[in-house]
């Protein structure tokens, strides 16, 4: 019975460390600056890991006030591109924690 408690203690120290490591990865994560661009760099945009805008680059030779959807086209595809690029981020960065874990999927 004893043995069955100190395995269980142990088990509590290494979730903790890991609990701990874990939250280094997140804050390290926030950290991040991921650009995404479009137009061949026209636009661009810059995300941090935890997915906060926070910074868009126009270049002022894209900016045609007779197509301003275009332009609405190139910050939209920049954005999307940095959330993805920030989302593949997170998923290998997070993914070292949860490998061999039955953890249900979306925690992170």
């Amino acid at each position: 019975m004893m043995r069955g408690n100190g395995n269980m203690q142990n088990m509590m120290k290494q979730m903790q460390k890991m609990q701990k490591k874990m939250e280094e990865a997140q804050v390290q994560l926030g950290e991040e600056k991921i650009e995404g661009t479009a137009g061949g760099g026209m636009v661009t945009v810059i995300v941090t890991g935890h997915k906060e805008i926070v910074d868009v680059q126009i270049k002022p030779e894209v900016v045609d006030p007779d197509d301003v959807e275009m332009l609405q086209d190139l910050v939209l595809a920049a954005t999307n591109d940095a959330l993805k690029k920030a989302e593949e981020l997170t998923s290998k960065t997070m993914g070292q924690f949860t490998k061999g874990m039955n953890l249900p999927g979306g925690m992170f």
